[in-house]
């Protein structure tokens, strides 16, 4: 395998049993007027094959069929560890459920993170049936934005969705690391982010430019006139993820501030809310879980 270029970018995507969705996200990724070198797909579904949409996008392509599910931690890690040997410097990563909001998102993105000498930056992600509000609410202490407008106009220091048209230099990899597959889904974008942070390297999200995803904001009910939320999940198997890894992540260093408030947050939830005891004492046990790092699958 020959090397890539100097100044290279690599877009990684990760995918499983949804094909139309991927193919909407190949073709506005394809149609940036500064289209990525190389396309790497990680698909975790090779029971329902995705590898003739990847071969027909218009950029060199890579299609890596995975036959055990690594979700999306390990589909990440495997691609942009692909993407880092053929010798890319930026890796421009997505899910298979969103795209850019327009032809400039990669431009935009590059030309940004070059000004800023940022280790990485991010669109706005927002949501593909309403482009006005954010796909997922954005806390700033006690407060809870849900618009676009809320953000403001030029960039976000210090905050980033990272697996949602992140931009990331090849070297901030080399600091950071690439995502924790025990997560399996669930938190693992929230552990780089982490990681981000304390690594002191400078990222955040550009307001000029978005990708679309579907609306996650449904998941955080609010309690107390909206001044607080927490996170419930639909199904069985989200709500198993999402709470065992979010105890793994506040037993961290830079995360644990923040354990208490959970606590109190969660049992308000779940005891003064929704008035459900054994949802809250299934809390407790998946986040006891997480803490002592039995990462087992559900």
């Amino acid at each position: 395998m020959a090397r890539l270029p100097e100044g290279s970018v690599v877009a990684v995507v990760v995918t499983r049993h949804r094909r139309a969705l991927l193919a909407d996200s190949l073709k506005m990724i394809a149609a940036q007027t500064r289209p990525p070198d190389h396309l790497v797909v990680v698909d975790n579904g090779p029971d329902d094959p995705a590898q003739d949409i990847v071969e027909s996008c218009p950029v060199p392509t890579t299609y890596l069929a995975s036959h055990r599910n690594l979700g999306g931690a390990g589909g990440f890690a495997l691609g942009m560890l692909h993407a880092l040997s053929m010798g890319a410097d930026w890796l421009w990563l997505a899910d298979d459920d969103g795209r850019p909001a327009d032809e400039a998102v990669l431009a935009t993105l590059l030309d940004v993170a070059q000004e800023r000498g940022l280790a990485e930056v991010s669109p706005v992600v927002t949501n593909i049936e309403a482009p006005s509000k954010l796909a997922f609410p954005l806390r700033r202490g006690l407060t809870w934005k849900r618009n676009t407008d809320d953000l403001g106009t030029d960039f976000l220091p210090g905050i980033a969705s990272l697996f949602n048209g992140a931009l990331f230099r090849a070297s901030t990899l080399d600091v950071v690391g690439v995502p924790d597959y025990r997560l399996f889904f669930r938190g693992d974008e929230v552990e780089v982010h982490r990681r981000l942070q304390r690594s002191g390297l400078p990222f955040g999200t550009c307001l000029s430019v978005a990708y679309l995803h579907p609306d996650g904001s449904d998941e955080f009910k609010p309690m107390l006139g909206g001044r607080l939320h927490a996170q419930d999940p639909e199904n069985e198997v989200k709500r198993y993820y999402t709470y065992r890894n979010r105890g793994y992540l506040l037993s961290q260093p830079g995360m644990r501030k923040i354990g208490l408030l959970e606590v109190f947050r969660f049992g308000l939830y779940f005891l003064g809310t929704k008035r459900d005891p054994k949802a809250f004492a299934q809390w407790l046990k998946l986040v006891s879980k997480g803490r002592k790092e039995k990462f087992f699958r559900f």
